[in-house]
């Protein structure tokens, strides 16, 4: 290689790198790639809350339908594997509705922590129990999981003193 090329190069070498370094910070997210679903949710979809879902559930609130899915996490499986279920509602901190589930829930794999919004069913990992927040909730915790999301208004949410959990036909 002759001097004036090799120059050229070693001149040219700081600026490219100081361009890819500059275009790598801009803030800007990568192009997204479509992501693949697995075999047993073929039908995943994006539910209100933004989250992919996985299963569709048959949820009555007080005996009034309204609709519902599970994200594709293994909590949210586990909790499946539970269904049917009808359970008591009480509420926590004027921002959810609580009940206690037959079992704990394995949690293994559990994704980033995530703050709760109003119409996400969550498992609080401590406690054991079941979560339909009807107000966002407080900073993500790692021991809140994100189970799925209720198409229910906040004030249905509220009131609600019965759930009934149910996969859909």
């Amino acid at each position: 290689m002759n001097s004036a090329l090799r120059r050229g190069l070693v001149r040219a070498a700081p600026a490219a790198a100081l361009l890819l370094a500059a275009s790598a910070c801009s803030g800007d997210p990568p192009e997204a790639t479509p992501a693949s679903t697995s075999s047993a949710s073929p039908s995943a979809s994006p539910s209100a809350s933004g989250r992919s879902t996985h299963m569709d559930l048959h949820v009555t609130l007080d005996g009034r339908p309204v609709e519902a899915a599970l994200n594709d996490s293994p909590a949210a499986r586990d909790f499946a594997a539970l269904l049917p279920l009808t359970l008591a509602l009480e509420d926590f901190h004027d921002t959810e509705r609580v009940a206690d589930l037959p079992r704990k829930l394995d949690t293994s794999g559990a994704s980033e922590p995530d703050t709760a919004r109003a119409g996400d069913i969550a498992y609080y990992a401590l406690w054991g129990n079941l979560a339909l927040f009807y107000r966002d909730g407080p900073a993500a915790s790692a021991d809140l999981l994100i189970l799925g999301h209720l198409d229910a208004s906040a004030d249905q949410l509220a009131r609600a003193e019965r759930i009934t959990i149910e996969t859909a036909p």
